[in-house]
């Protein structure tokens, strides 16, 4: 169990970490996120806890390395969580080899600043026939995870085992990123291997079958709304991630009561 007080909670990655499905208006990139309310619990059982979210979406790993890792690395971290390399695995022509070469560096790196770090598998989304062929690079990033986790002492959050994500509750419309279900449902397990305590339920509840006309909606609805507006960014050569910087770029104290949302309404207030 990590003891708070004086301890730094570092979140590095893309989308994932940075909280894509978790809408909140007034918050930071308009997301709140699984890692968010993972420092809300640590702070919550231990006062004293920082946190810094680096995360920005559609970053590769080459970003995550260029623009994330130094600043990781100072002011020391207690706690760092890296979920990266998912963007790389949907690269078109992407070679797993030189994918987990890049990440193993990533966490030799990250291993060096005597943090815990926390490494992540990518879960088999069920999200359209003709892109089944990017499960065997998944598969071979997830093998590779543990196998990088083994060699550096790091956890690993094998979410890509859960059969709770089975649910398509835990997923928001576009198929790719968690819904809010999802992100505290992933929080509550991080939190658990923490051995921290919680208040999130992690019950999977069930959901009522789909008939086939909405299925058919659901798969044309998903492709006008989300897979053709991202052919059109890769012809483009842009990113959803383009605009936005980090949520939560400099360490903040964490308030054990009210947690970050008492640090969104302070800062909304001094705007006015």
């Amino acid at each position: 169990m990590i003891v708070g007080g004086t301890d730094r909670y570092l979140a590095l990655g893309d989308s994932f970490t940075e909280g894509v499905g978790d809408d909140k208006k007034h918050w930071p990139n308009g997301v709140k996120g699984w890692a968010d309310w993972v420092a809300e619990g640590l702070a919550r059982d231990a006062p004293g806890w920082e946190y810094a979210n680096l995360a920005v979406r559609s970053k590769r790993l080459r970003h995550v390395a260029a623009e994330q890792l130094e600043a990781a690395m100072d002011p020391k971290p207690t706690l760092v969580t890296l979920y990266a390399g998912g963007n790389d695995v949907m690269d078109v022509g992407t070679s797993m080899a030189r994918i987990l070469q890049e990440y193993e560096s990533l966490v030799a790196r990250l291993a060096q600043s005597g943090a815990a770090p926390l490494l992540f598998t990518g879960y088999d989304v069920e999200v359209s026939p003709p892109l089944a062929p990017l499960r065997s690079k998944n598969h071979a990033y997830n093998d590779g995870i543990r196998t990088i986790a083994a060699k550096y002492g790091a956890t690993v959050v094998d979410y890509a085992s859960w059969t709770a994500y089975e649910n398509p509750a835990m997923w928001c419309s576009d198929r790719l990123h968690m819904s809010k279900r999802g992100h505290k449902y992933l929080a509550g397990r991080v939190l658990d291997l923490l051995e921290v305590p919680h208040g999130i339920s992690l019950k999977d509840k069930s959901h009522p079958p789909t008939t086939w006309k909405q299925r058919g909606y659901g798969h044309y609805r998903w492709y006008m709304e989300w897979v053709v507006p991202l052919i059109g960014r890769k012809m483009r050569r842009t990113t959803l991630g383009d605009s936005l910087g980090p949520r939560w770029p400099e360490p903040v104290r964490v308030p054990p009561k009210k947690g970050l949302r008492k640090l969104v309404r302070a800062s909304l207030q001094a705007t006015r």
